[in-house]
């Protein structure tokens, strides 16, 4: 376990002891890491910079060994926002409950796979839509929603570009717009379907 996931699972479990953090519920630690990382990046100026995780553990380390209540209080604070972020942002689709509703947009991020996974500039596209995300008061699953916008703005655009770059160029612009929209929005962005015997076994 890394610092971050250290930090977080106690105060995950303490505010939610329903949480299994290390068992059928770990994918709720990947993410709340993946988002207070996103979230420090932008808050301490690392969107952008080479070896920005080492910089970013190393920042944290130091604060927690020269401030320890403040950081204690601030994860405890950030903590309690990104929960109940998650519950307005995640729907779990119960076996085949409206996952119809969200095969058009299943069926755009598949077509924009292949594409997706032949640009080279992708890591650093999806980090500055992330950072958007973050700057306009997102801070739940914005690795996640970064990814998926710019997919579905490769999958849904028609355009014949003279250059990669000309088509990165747009894409970007368009995720960003999007992105900034996305974060003033209100309700459920991520679903996840789940089997149903996974359901009630959990509960």
């Amino acid at each position: 376990m890394n610092f971050i996931e250290i930090l977080l699972s106690e105060k995950l479990k303490s505010k939610n002891p329903m949480l299994d953090i290390f068992g059928s519920d770990r994918k709720v630690l990947q993410i709340a890491c993946q988002d207070l990382t996103n979230y420090l990046k932008v808050h301490w100026d690392l969107v952008g910079k080479e070896a920005n995780e080492c910089e970013l553990v190393d920042k944290l380390e130091e604060f927690h060994s020269e401030n320890p209540d403040e950081l204690e209080e601030f994860i405890n604070l950030w903590t309690g926002i990104w929960l109940k972020k998650w519950k307005e942002r995640v729907k779990l689709l119960i076996g085949k409950d409206k996952a119809k509703r969200w095969n058009k947009v299943t069926r755009i991020l598949n077509k924009a796979e292949p594409l997706w996974r032949k640009l080279a500039d992708r890591t650093e596209m999806q980090e500055i839509v992330t950072s958007t995300l973050v700057k306009n008061g997102e801070i739940c699953g914005t690795s996640i929603l970064a990814e998926n916008l710019l997919k579905m703005e490769i999958g849904r655009n028609k355009k014949k570009y003279t250059n990669e770059k000309e088509h990165v160029i747009s894409v970007v612009n368009n995720s960003l717009r999007k992105a900034r929209e996305l974060a003033r929005s209100k309700g459920p962005l991520i679903f996840v379907k789940v089997d149903k015997g996974y359901y009630q076994h959990s509960q």
